[in-house]
């Protein structure tokens, strides 16, 4: 009984501190005024709280999960933060058919589109015995919803980057422009380095790597693309949640021994690097997978 009191308050110590995060947290000119961003995987979560962070910069925002009644709330918590437009569209983004329509909807919702954030994904166990079905399940929730993605929505992104003369320049020795469009993969530090589930680690490793192709391949046409790499993250409805409830002393001990600050990050704090990774601020930031993770993981 003591331990889930325990877990309880640190649960609720830590979404207490997560409102006043997003209570004293004042938006800064990043640049992304105006800007239309869709982001798949933002009913709750890093997605739900990276959306907030660029409505607060009056991004206009497309939302996708695949609760209706979550992904409405986090889309008018977009319209309180100042987004000047929010659609909201419930779609399993693992789901071939209903990804095409959700990024049909908000394209054409949007009127185009500048930003693509894509952070589907999803642990589960298993070791070098899964079944050809569960290592399925692992890559259809950690990576073909990005690959699916930055194909539906490529020509939108390339079409706004040519409008905003984001193009590279003629010249090797001009400045160019720092309005390319951006696409940004949400991975994980166990795609850098072992801690994970082996089908999620596989995954996210792949998404680094996609990540890194598609910057090369893209980037002279306009399209900046990156991934980022958070560590243990506590919000509300999460994984890191669960477990505190279910073993609160342990959770402590993890926290204490593998985290340098000696507390969860936020999903707040990976919302800020999201928002601003899409910036213009961050425009040489290609290819590259930003860690966001209080210092946690051990690879350079």
């Amino acid at each position: 009984m003591r331990k889930c009191l325990l877990a309880s308050r640190l649960v609720l110590a830590a979404g207490r501190k997560w409102a006043r995060d997003v209570r004293h947290s004042q938006p800064m000119d990043l640049g992304l005024s105006g800007k239309r961003a869709l982001l798949v995987g933002a009913g709750r979560g890093l997605g739900g709280a990276a959306a907030v962070c660029l409505a607060r910069e009056r991004a206009s925002v497309a939302l996708v999960a695949r609760t209706r009644s979550a992904v409405e709330e986090r889309a008018r918590l977009c319209r309180e933060a100042g987004a000047p437009q929010t659609l909201a569209i419930a779609a399993d983004a693992t789901d071939p058919a209903q990804l095409e329509r959700a990024v049909r909807e908000a394209t054409s919702g949007l009127g185009g589109l500048d930003i693509l954030v894509t952070l589907v994904g999803g642990s589960q166990p298993g070791g070098v015995e899964m079944s050809d079905a569960e290592w399925s399940t692992g890559l259809d929730r950690n990576l073909w919803p990005a690959i699916r993605s930055t194909r539906l929505a490529l020509p939108f992104l390339e079409a706004s980057a040519r409008e905003r003369g984001a193009l590279p320049p003629t010249s090797v020795d001009a400045p160019g422009s720092r309005q390319q469009s951006v696409i940004l993969h949400v991975a994980s530090i166990w795609g850098r380095e072992g801690g994970g589930a082996m089908s999620y680690n596989v995954a996210k490793a792949a998404l680094i790597s996609l990540a890194h192709e598609q910057a090369r391949e893209l980037a002279p046409r306009g399209v900046r693309v990156l991934s980022i790499a958070p560590g243990s993250i506590l919000h509300p409805g999460g994984a890191w949640e669960r477990r505190l409830r279910s073993d609160p002393d342990g959770i402590a001990q993890f926290v204490r021994r593998e985290i340098p600050f000696g507390r969860f990050g936020t999903a707040e704090e990976v919302g800020d690097a999201i928002a601003l990774l899409c910036s213009p601020r961050a425009s040489w930031v290609a290819g590259a997978c930003v860690v966001v993770d209080g210092g946690q993981s051990r690879s350079f």
